[in-house]
């Protein structure tokens, strides 16, 4: 009993090391890239600040849209960062089978994870904590930024 328990400490903790990695590589890239779309939208002269536009007018949409998809792009690459890092360790016998295994785990979709190699499946279950949390951070940035912009016409 006491062999399979060392022998499960011993697969554990490279999964635990590497989701810590992957978790902190994607909250940085997150947080840039938050940051990134923030001063893209926001202007250095007030008055054409974010906030300060009718959110039903040319500007007022394209910046909406120019937000979204740039959270789309972010989310990508995160997804994209844990399914190379799958290809890497050959979690996965492909790459669109890990780019399919990541996206599902990112969203917490969820997905038969028996197809990914044992020594690895610590680190997908992770993937979905981490998915779930920067998802929720954008939903947050994304609800403040509309919550900011001018509802009275002006």
């Amino acid at each position: 009993m006491e062999g399979n328990t060392v022998e499960s400490i011993e697969m554990l903790l490279p999964q635990l090391s590497w989701s810590t990695a992957m978790i902190m590589l994607c909250v940085t890239v997150h947080g840039i890239g938050l940051a990134t779309i923030t001063h893209f939208v926001t202007t250095s002269d007030s008055d054409q600040r974010g906030d300060h536009f009718p959110p039903v007018s040319v500007r007022g949409i394209a910046v909406t849209l120019a937000i979204v998809y740039s959270l789309f792009v972010l989310h990508g690459v995160e997804i994209w960062l844990f399914a190379l890092f799958f290809r890497m360790v050959n979690a996965f016998p492909t790459l669109e089978t890990a780019i399919y295994y990541s996206i599902i785990s990112y969203g917490t979709i969820g997905y038969d994870d028996v197809a990914m190699a044992r020594n690895w499946r610590v680190i997908g279950a992770l993937e979905g904590i981490c998915g779930i949390i920067l998802l929720g951070w954008s939903t947050a940035y994304f609800v403040r930024f509309l919550g900011r912009i001018d509802l009275k016409e002006r």
